[in-house]
């Protein structure tokens, strides 16, 4: 299983509830705070729904 690097990027202020509670699920809390998460189709999942806030590498 590989790794991603996740950043956040953008603020979850006005955001929906849900949104919020993912970006907590992938650890990130801060801006400009990254985790390193293993790949896999749940963690893309929740990547995909909060796209327009992060920045993804691999």
């Amino acid at each position: 299983m590989g790794k991603i690097k996740v950043t956040k990027v953008k603020s979850t202020i006005k955001r929906p509830a849900d949104q919020k509670r993912t970006m907590e699920a992938l650890g990130l809390r801060k801006m400009n705070q990254s985790n390193e998460l293993n790949d896999s189709p749940q963690i893309r999942g929740m990547i995909r729904k909060v796209s327009h806030l992060i920045k993804v590498e691999e």
